[in-house]
C-alpha cells in the first residue's frame, strides 16, 4: 500500500457503541483505532496520542481496536474471488489463515483462522463466505490447495486453478499481514487464537478503507 494512502478511508465508519465511560475524546480514540490498523505499532500510535494530551499504556488501544468489532462490509458480489490458504505464527503454535480477495478491486472479503487445514474447514471458510456475499456466479482462483478445490467443488462454485495473474491480489494482503504480525511482535504476541481472529476480520476492515 502506497504510504500517501495509509490514513485514507472515512474515520467515521469506526463505531464506538461500546464506550460508557471513557476520558479521552472519540475522535482520538477513532484516530488510535485507525493508526494501529494502518500499520503502526502500538507504542507509535500510543506516542502519537500523547501528543493531542491523551496518555494511554498499549493495552488500551489494543482494547480499543477489539471492542470496536470492525468487519469488513458484507453483500460484494464479485465477479472472481481469489482464495488461498497460509500459515501464520501464533505465539509458538502454528496456525492456518484462509482469505479471500476480489481480485478486481483487491478487497478482503472474508477471513478465517484454523487451527489445521482440512476439507472440513475449507468447505466452512466457503460457507461462511457465502452467506456474506453473493459469490454463486464468481469464478475462484485456487491455487494446489487441494482441500480449497474439494471446497468449490462440494458448493458447486466454478473454479480453475490459476498461480499467477489475478491470484497476485490474495498473495499481497498475505504478505501485509506477514509484514504486520513479524515487524510488530506486540500483535500476537501471548494473545489467544479468537483475539488473533478479531484482529485479522479488523485488519480486513482497515485494508478495505486503505486501498
Amino acid at each position: 500500500m502506497p504510504e500517501n494512502t495509509r490514513l485514507g478511508g472515512s474515520i467515521d465508519q469506526i463505531e464506538l457503541g461500546f464506550v460508557e465511560r471513557e476520558a479521552t475524546p472519540r475522535l482520538l480514540m477513532k484516530l488510535g483505532i485507525q493508526l494501529h490498523l494502518a500499520g503502526l505499532s502500538l507504542s507509535n500510535t500510543v506516542s502519537i496520542l500523547e501528543r493531542f494530551g491523551v496518555e494511554h499504556a498499549r493495552s488500551t488501544v489494543h482494547n480499543w481496536v477489539h471492542k470496536a468489532d470492525l468487519q469488513p462490509e458484507a453483500g460484494r458480489c464479485p465477479d472472481h474471488v481469489a482464495v488461498d490458504e497460509t500459515v501464520i505464527q501464533l505465539n509458538d503454535e502454528q496456525y492456518w489463515l484462509y482469505a479471500a480477495v476480489d481480485p478486481e478491486t483487491n478487497e478482503l472479503l472474508h477471513t478465517k483462522l484454523e487451527p489445521t487445514t482440512t476439507k472440513v474447514l475449507a468447505h466452512s471458510f466457503l460457507t461462511e463466505l457465502s452467506k456474506k456475499h453473493d459469490v454463486s456466479d464468481a469464478v475462484f482462483l485456487v491455487d494446489g490447495s487441494h482441500s480449497l478445490q474439494d471446497a468449490c467443488q462440494r458448493h458447486s462454485f466454478d473454479f480453475r486453478y490459476e498461480q499467477h495473474g489475478n491470484r497476485n491480489a490474495v498473495g499481497r494482503v498475505f504478505r501485509e499481514i506477514k509484514r504486520r504480525t513479524i515487524f510488530f511482535s506486540n500483535c500476537f504476541s501471548n494473545a489467544e487464537a479468537e483475539t488473533a481472529d478479531d484482529w485479522l476480520r479488523s485488519f480486513s476492515f482497515a485494508w478495505n478503507q486503505l486501498i
